[in-house]
């Protein structure tokens, strides 16, 4: 008797065990916001996708990304986020400052991790580093001594210098705190420090002309989306003016570009896979304290240095990371 009812009930609800064994899993989705283009960026992403990989996801098949590149037109980047949102994506990631703006004025809801920001604090991103206290945390290229290092560099490569021109943007997150240490670092070293505002691409070419009839000995191009989508621009205008430069992406050295030096910022975006995880996992942002950069490196172009006309010392070049000959 009680094996014909075991039978029955094993026909009767043999339908619903079938139906939950097929239930599909869920495949999280997160969504990629770039203030600038895939091509300024590609080694950030390969770094991003090599992270989750690194810990065991398969793009398209255990985790989906939904990529938005607004090309350097940050009145794109809101709606763009917005975009996200809609998609209800499980985590944003934002490629820098420019882009975590719009992302947490788009949602309060939906973790957001900082590929790399200048400051996050000040931008008021997290109430603190090691208390974010919100939907955001992630990683800061926030580093106290990096104006610094990056004027020792120039004062070894031209050792007269006396006046360096810092090309930046006012209405830019983080251009006040990168400005405020660039100065800090040029008094320590009796250097005058010439700030030149560029509100549009068009002023890039009228800003280093002007810094090169100031007789600036040298330049320093911070990392802003207006500046990263015009940096061929940029890197050919420095040398026709010969004009050394130290350059806040390395992606500028690659394409003509002298100097890089600062954080890794492959190794940030490769890092924040690693936020991602443990968001889908449970964590929350609020938890998850900002990181800062441990790992620096310095490029050189030679041959850029051929053409501005200047030598790279030998000690200088020992310490490179990479050089391009």
């Amino acid at each position: 008797m009680w094996l014909s009812r075991l039978l029955i009930a094993l026909i009767v609800f043999a339908p619903c065990f079938s139906a939950e064994a097929q239930q599909p899993t869920k495949i999280p989705r997160i969504g990629y916001l770039s203030a600038t283009s895939l091509s300024t960026t590609a080694a950030r992403v390969e770094a991003f996708r090599r992270g989750l990989n690194e810990l065991g996801y398969t793009e398209g098949k255990d985790i989906l990304i939904q990529y938005r590149y607004a090309e350097g037109k940050l009145d794109r980047v809101r709606e763009l986020a917005l975009e996200l949102v809609r998609l209800n994506v499980d985590v944003i990631v934002s490629g820098g400052p420019a882009a975590t703006g719009p992302a947490k004025e788009a949602t309060t809801r939906i973790p957001i991790v900082m590929g790399q920001d200048t400051d996050p604090v000040g931008n008021g991103f997290v109430a603190s580093l090691a208390r974010p206290g919100g939907n955001i945390t992630g990683l800061s290229t926030l580093a106290p001594e990096l104006s610094g290092k990056q004027l020792e560099l120039l004062k070894e490569i031209v050792p007269k210098l006396a006046r360096v021109v810092f090309i930046g943007m006012s209405t830019e997150p983080g251009n006040a705190q990168a400005l405020r240490e660039i100065e800090l670092a040029a008094r320590a070293y009796g250097i005058k420090l010439q700030n030149i505002d560029i509100r549009d691409s068009k002023d890039i070419e009228n800003g280093l002309r002007e810094a090169s009839q100031g007789r600036a000995g040298a330049v320093l191009v911070p990392q802003l989306p207006i500046l990263a989508s015009q940096r061929k621009q940029i890197t050919e205008l420095a040398v026709k003016r010969r004009l050394p430069a130290v350059y806040g992406q390395a992606e500028y050295v690659d394409i003509g570009g002298l100097i890089y030096y600062g954080p890794s910022i492959t190794e940030l975006f490769r890092r924040a896979a690693t936020y991602v995880d443990k968001i889908l996992k449970g964590a929350k942002p609020a938890d998850l304290p900002v990181e800062q950069p441990t790992k620096f490196e310095l490029i050189i172009n030679l041959k850029t240095a051929k053409q501005i006309g200047i030598t790279i010392p030998p000690n200088v070049l020992a310490r490179a990371d990479r050089v391009i000959k």
